[in-house]
C-alpha cells in the first residue's frame, strides 16, 4: 500500500460551474488572485494543497438522472483550470467499468458486523483497469454497534483487511464519521468521542490505529491453514528504523480460538531468524462491550513481547479479536 499522507479532498455542491471554480481558487489560488485573496485577507495566504474534487454525494442514484451529465460538465471545466486535481466520481465502478472518465470513484457502506465483515472480499473481482475505489464512507452502523462496540470494530477490521489486499484498486479508505460531540449527537457510532471535558476512541478507533503503523508497506501473497469462514488475515513486510519486518494482522470474528498458520508466497521460512516478536490483541470479555468516559480504556489494544522461533508462522488468535504480530526477518 501506498504511504499515509493527509489528502485535501472537497466535495462540489455549488449551483454552478463558476462558482464550483471560484471555490477552488479560493483554496488553491495564490494570493493576489480573485479568490486566493480573499482567503489571504482571512488570515490564510498560504494555498491549501488541494488535490482531489468529488462532484457530488451519492449522486448517481436512478432518482438522479441528470448527475452524469451534469458530472461531465464539473469534469471537463475543473480539468481545463485544474489538469492535476484527481476528480472523484459518486458512481460505483466495483462491479462494472464506469462509463465516464474519472480519477477516483466513491464506494459508501453501511452494514451489520457480520455483513460487512463477509465484504472483505468485496474488491476481490473488480476490473484492475480503469480508476481505482475512494471508500471514502465504511462502519458498522446498524442496531448490532450500539454506541461502538467490539463487535462493530471487528466487522469493519475484516472489511479493511480485504481492502489491504485490493490496494491496487483501492486508493484511499475513510472510516465515517470520525468525531462525536455528545452534546449534539446526530450519528452513532462513531471513532471519537468527546464532550466538553474528555474524550475517548471507540474501538473503531483502534482498529484504525492498527492499519497506520505500517504505511509504505508491500503485501504478501499468502496462504492461511487453519482458516474459516470466521478469519481474516493479511501478510505485510516493511522497514522501521532500518530493519525489515514481515506483520501479520488477523481477525477472528468466532466465539473460539483459531490456530492460523501462515504460508507466504516466495518468502523462504529460513530467512526469518528467531527473533522477538511484538503482538497486540484488540479484545474483550463481550462483543458489545464499549468505552465511555467513565471506563475510557475497557477496550484498548494490549500488547506482550515474546520469542518465535526460526521460520514459524503460527499464531493462535482468541475469540473475536483483532491481533497483529511483527516480527523482525534477515
Amino acid at each position: 500500500m501506498s504511504r499515509c499522507e493527509h489528502r485535501s479532498i472537497i466535495r462540489l455542491y455549488y449551483r454552478s460551474m463558476g462558482e464550483a471554480l471560484d471555490g477552488i481558487e479560493f483554496a488553491r489560488g495564490d494570493a493576489n488572485s480573485t479568490w486566493g485573496s480573499v482567503r489571504a485577507a482571512m488570515g490564510h495566504p498560504k494555498p491549501f494543497d488541494l488535490k482531489y474534487v468529488a462532484v457530488g454525494n451519492e449522486d448517481c442514484w436512478q432518482k438522479y438522472t441528470y448527475y452524469k451529465g451534469n458530472y461531465l460538465v464539473f469534469y471537463n471545466a475543473i480539468k481545463k483550470a485544474y489538469p492535476d486535481i484527481k476528480i472523484i466520481s459518486n458512481c460505483d465502478g466495483s462491479s462494472q467499468p464506469l462509463d465516464h472518465p474519472a480519477d477516483y470513484y466513491d464506494f459508501h457502506v453501511y452494514k451489520p458486523a457480520k455483513e460487512l465483515f463477509s465484504m472483505s472480499h468485496k474488491f476481490d473481482k473488480t476490473s484492475r483497469d480503469g480508476p481505482k475505489a475512494f471508500v471514502s464512507e465504511y462502519a458498522v452502523n446498524i442496531t448490532d454497534a450500539n454506541t461502538g462496540n467490539l463487535l462493530a470494530a471487528l466487522g469493519e477490521a475484516g472489511f479493511l483487511l480485504g481492502l489491504e489486499k485490493n490496494s491496487d484498486v483501492v486508493g484511499m479508505v475513510s472510516y465515517a464519521p470520525l468525531f462525536l460531540n455528545t452534546n449534539d449527537r446526530r450519528w452513532l457510532p462513531d471513532a471519537i468521542v468527546f464532550n466538553s471535558s474528555h474524550l475517548y476512541g471507540t474501538p473503531s478507533y483502534w482498529v484504525q490505529q492498527f492499519f497506520t503503523e505500517s504505511s509504505g508497506a508491500t503485501l504478501l501473497s499468502s496462504t492461511m491453514e487453519g482458516n474459516s469462514s470466521y478469519v481474516e488475515a493479511s501478510a505485510i513486510s516493511f522497514q522501521s528504523n532500518g530493519s525489515d519486518y514481515i506483520q501479520i494482522k488477523a481477525v477472528n470474528f468466532a466465539n473460539v480460538t483459531v490456530e492460523l498458520k501462515v504460508k507466504m508466497t516466495g518468502l523462504d521460512s529460513s530467512n526469518t531468524k528467531a527473533s522477538a516478536k511484538k503482538k497486540k490483541v484488540l479484545t474483550s470479555a463481550s462483543v458489545m462491550d464499549e468505552n465511555s468516559f467513565s471506563n475510557p480504556e475497557m477496550i484498548k489494544p494490549q500488547e506482550s513481547i515474546g520469542v518465535m522461533s526460526e521460520g514459524n508462522f503460527t499464531f493462535v488468535l482468541p475469540p473475536y479479536s483483532f491481533s497483529v504480530t511483527r516480527r523482525c526477518r534477515l
